[in-house]
């Protein structure tokens, strides 16, 4: 489920640069309820870019938008409370990694959901089902397997 962080440089501290996707990624887990879930886990990770301050643009013009994109199957955060908590969660996070100044409203972050079979690792393209069933497994004993 890769999170994508772009950024104007200057906006994230330089601890940010490097904290950011770390808690991004376990606000995910989090919020999932999937802590601790070894195959939920190893399929949650992102890249951060950072751009020159005049490649970030909005309708209005040039302005210091810090945008969080987090990709994911359709299983995903499937009701509008689970989203609307990483998004609240997501800004939390940039509010704490930027510099002082960045005002909250300059922090984007969408949520998107791809189709039942359209998200894959591996070259293996996951159903909704699958992915539950992978999850599941994860999550039981080892004496059970």
């Amino acid at each position: 489920m890769p999170i994508t962080v772009t950024a104007p440089r200057g906006v994230l501290t330089t601890a940010g640069e490097k904290e950011i996707l770390p808690r991004l990624i376990a606000a995910l887990i989090d919020i999932s309820g999937a802590t601790g879930n070894t195959f939920f886990t190893s399929i949650v990770g992102g890249t951060v870019h950072v751009l020159a301050p005049e490649h970030i643009y909005t309708g209005d013009g040039n302005r210091p938008v810090v945008m969080v994109e987090l990709k994911l199957p359709n299983i995903g955060l499937p009701d509008p409370a689970s989203r609307a908590a990483f998004v609240a969660a997501a800004t939390d996070i940039v509010d704490d990694l930027t510099v002082a100044g960045h005002e909250r409203a300059n922090t984007w972050v969408n949520v998107l959901n791809a189709l039942d079979g359209g998200w894959g690792i591996g070259g293996v393209a996951y159903t909704g089902d699958a992915l539950i069933a992978a999850v599941a497994a994860a999550a039981e004993p080892t004496a059970a397997r």
